[in-house]
């Protein structure tokens, strides 16, 4: 069994930190689009739902070619000490691209139902823009945004292609539940596999009924 729980606290760990930078960075972009009226507003949007489309060994290849020692951004890391292929916090990264589309959307279409007039309302009352955001804004949204942040965290632990690419497998280190479900495939030992395939699948399962149940539709669906 310790051939599973390694790689599976590995994979929690990197899940719930690729989630949490996703709240942030998501709920921000989602937040400025909803808000932004521009014609390239759908452009910027399509550019970055692009990792949801992309296969993942191309979205790893571009995080190699930029945090690489011979990259851009990765040659100045290196000249700061900082590694992070082949590293957890590189498989951080790729399930942050990865899963960051499904938490933008979703916050997107959170904040984009919200009544404006009780945004409006709270202005007239006084309250600054940053004080509606967190006040009216953000707590109306929230549901929703809880909703794309599990199934980032359901996408996050299943990454399998960029991860591979820019973490390697690695025991121990780098190696996540799907890359050690492929190892163990290939190294013929099924019963481990099919532990892990369990864990992975009850898992993500657990995590989209959750999401289900915290989305908008469900919400509306259940009132009298």
């Amino acid at each position: 069994m310790g051939d599973v729980w390694v790689p599976l606290a590995l994979s929690l760990k990197v899940a719930l930190w690729a989630t949490a930078i996703n709240l942030v960075l998501g709920v921000s972009v989602a937040f400025g689009l909803s808000r932004w009226r521009s014609p390239a507003r759908e452009l910027v949007d399509s550019i970055l739902t692009l990792p949801l489309v992309l296969p993942p060994t191309v979205l790893g290849y571009y995080l190699l070619v930029l945090l690489g020692r011979k990259g851009a951004f990765g040659g100045w890391l290196d000249r700061h000490g900082i590694e992070l292929v082949f590293t957890w916090q590189g498989a951080v990264i790729a399930s942050t691209l990865v899963a960051f589309p499904l938490v933008q959307k979703a916050a997107r279409a959170a904040f984009e139902a919200v009544d404006p007039q009780l945004e409006s309302a709270a202005r007239v009352l006084g309250l600054r823009e940053v004080a509606v955001f967190f006040r009216v804004s953000l707590p109306l949204a929230a549901r929703g945004i809880t909703a794309g942040a599990l199934l980032a965290f359901a996408r996050a632990l299943g990454e399998f292609g960029a991860t591979l690419m820019i973490a390697g497998n690695l025991p121990g280190r780098t190696q996540t539940l799907s890359v050690a479900i492929y190892a163990a495939v290939q190294a013929g030992h099924d019963d481990t596999a099919a532990i892990m395939v369990v864990v992975t699948s009850v898992t993500c399962v657990v995590a989209l009924l959750l999401a289900g149940w915290l989305s908008p539709d469900h919400t509306r669906r259940s009132r009298p």
